[in-house]
């Protein structure tokens, strides 16, 4: 299914239930296309993982809320100041403090979990069906990311529901690791 940008209002509550029944969703964000499902459903996270070859690395998630991060998250007092920049083209690394808000699959064999909340009107939406969902570049694991749906394999596309907000030229998030005594970037 193909869901146009100009459609998603008219098209939300499909688009909540179907997060809750756990379907897989091609989607823009403030940087990229990404590829996401409802962290909390093992067989979406499976599945997503199969979709992107990426079987052992961490996945991100985009958090229902800012106070979902502080309720599942250490965040220290003086690493605040980060998450409050949220929601932006950020990627926050946090050590877990409830390792069952997420599926055991998105983080394997970690404690540590990377929290993005998008700066974009699709990302209202997701949040609108209260899970923490996975948010990860649309592509095969190693290759390039997608700046357009034609970019995407038709292997990926054809399991999921597809967002179309036509070209995106961005990049990936910053990433930011706030588990030590200082904010570390991993990435620019």
């Amino acid at each position: 299914m193909l869901i146009p940008l100009a459609e998603v209002k008219e098209n939300k509550q499909l688009i909540i239930d179907s997060i809750k029944k756990g379907f897989i969703f091609i989607y823009p964000t403030d940087t990229i296309y990404g590829i996401g499902c409802d962290a909390t459903n093992e067989s979406a996270v499976l599945k997503l993982r199969m979709l992107k070859e990426r079987y052992d690395k961490p996945l991100l998630v985009v958090a229902p809320s800012k106070k979902w991060i502080y309720e599942n998250c250490i965040v220290q007092k003086k690493f605040e100041k980060y998450i409050e920049k949220l929601p932006g083209a950020f990627t926050f690394i946090l050590k877990l403090k409830n390792k069952n808000c997420i599926n055991k699959y998105v983080n394997i064999d970690s404690d540590d979990l990377g929290i993005r909340i998008p700066k974009h009107m699709i990302t209202k939406v997701i949040q609108e069906s209260k899970k923490p969902f996975i948010t990860t570049s649309v592509n095969i694991s190693g290759k390039e990311f997608a700046k357009k749906i034609q970019d995407i394999p038709e292997k990926i596309k054809k399991e999921c529901i597809i967002i179309d907000a036509g070209f995106l030229d961005g990049k990936p998030s910053s990433l930011i690791d706030l588990t030590g005594n200082m904010p570390k970037i991993l990435n620019r």
